[in-house]
């Protein structure tokens, strides 16, 4: 089976950069493929896509070494089952709040005798290879993202849900939650906090933390306290972050309108 280079960065003690994808656009994900991150995840819960489109994003991906992620809308068995039968080798979960939540978003991506996912990795085996269905259960990848007031005081009992393979932080509902001002980075006090705490749990149960970033020197600042799966802005920000510069740039350089202008 394919390798997933997210467990082989883990391994070797790295951490994996992750791109974001919030277009519904398979040459759009291709393009941010090439780019060189380490993995791409396709965001369900937030981006425009559909299921048609997410799979012609995984294809587009599948270009290039970068490890296809996709964040599913739900805990529901059936998106779940069916993004990992269409080639995800990661899924991020939103709203586990519970260790049942936890447990259930476990057997839903794993086989049995570990879980309850049925059999039909139909473009799985394209990607993965024909021993995809032996070895699926130790290589994708489940991330269950804590976000909740619920979440974390329920935070020791989801990371200690065997086959729960890494949490991940979506700072801007965490502030929410706990009545902050949503942002990636220069987050509040609590949510700050908040954020510690997580990351110092995950590492006692042996959990890889991940978290969204507005910012690379926001994501090298967490790599630097232990995080090891870190997510930078998205496509869609990048797109019109870069048009904002070329336009600003283009605006301050031409001569005034009127005459002697244009």
């Amino acid at each position: 089976m394919r390798e997933n280079r997210i467990r082989s960065i883990w391994k070797a003690g790295g951490a994996v950069v992750n791109g974001w994808l919030a277009i519904p656009a398979g040459f759009s994900a291709e393009t941010m493929a090439h780019q060189g991150w380490d993995s791409l995840t396709i965001d369900m819960q937030h981006g425009l896509m559909d299921y048609q489109a997410a799979v012609g994003m995984l294809t587009a991906i599948s270009t290039t070494d970068t490890v296809p992620v996709v964040r599913v809308p739900w805990n529901e068995p059936g998106i779940l089952m069916k993004m990992l039968d269409a080639g995800a080798y990661a899924l991020i979960c939103p709203m586990v709040n519970t260790a049942e939540d936890a447990e259930r978003l476990v057997s839903a991506t794993h086989y049995p005798p570990r879980g309850t996912r049925s059999m039909g990795p139909i473009r799985a085996l394209l990607y993965g290879g024909a021993d995809y269905q032996k070895n699926a259960n130790d290589t994708v990848v489940v991330f269950a993202m804590i976000e909740t007031r619920q979440a974390l005081d329920n935070l020791d009992a989801i990371l200690s849900v065997k086959g729960l393979d890494a949490v991940y932080i979506g700072p801007a509902d965490l502030s929410l939650a706990l009545g902050c001002n949503p942002t990636f980075d220069d987050v509040d006090k609590p949510v700050a906090e908040a954020i510690d705490l997580i990351l110092a749990k995950a590492k006692e149960h042996g959990v890889v933390a991940g978290i969204h970033n507005g910012t690379p020197e926001g994501a090298l600042k967490r790599i630097a306290k232990g995080f090891r799966f870190v997510t930078i802005a998205s496509d869609a920000r990048l797109m019109a972050a870069g048009a904002q510069q070329v336009v600003a740039k283009m605006r301050q350089g031409m001569p005034a309108a009127g005459p002697g202008g244009y």
